[in-house]
């Protein structure tokens, strides 16, 4: 996991996942895998010379419904209701969540006082 503070994951969400992953792609060059979300699979994005894991296209759909379709920045924290407690505090909104990501990961959509979208995400292996 990466450092507290440090950039962990991107995402984008989209009503054409599958459009937008193959124009990603053609433009930078990635390959891609899929990640099964129980009924449906968003895509994994991937550096080309070794598999890493880059980034995510997703479905506009299920938890992702409603997100705007633009690259979502996802902070690692070392609390997430705490992050949640300052970005209220200082003016900003919870767009989304807490929600739990498996059994051990937590995180929130959150809005900066600016109108700029991002998520934070709190990992018991941070």
């Amino acid at each position: 996991m990466p450092p507290i503070g440090s950039v962990g994951w991107i995402d984008l969400t989209v009503p054409d996942a599958p459009g937008v992953r193959d124009f990603y792609k053609d433009v930078v060059g990635w390959t891609v895998s899929e990640f099964d979300m129980g009924g449906y699979f968003d895509y994994v994005m991937q550096q080309p010379d070794d598999g890493t894991g880059v980034a995510g296209v997703c479905h506009a759909t299920g938890a992702n419904a409603g997100l705007p379709p633009a690259w979502l920045v996802y902070w690692i924290v070392a609390s997430v209701d705490a992050a949640i407690e300052a970005c209220t505090a200082r003016g900003g909104v919870v767009v989304a969540g807490p929600r739990t990501h498996g059994e051990h990961a937590r995180y929130a959509i959150l809005r900066d006082p600016a109108g700029a979208v991002f998520a934070v995400f709190q990992s018991d292996a941070t």
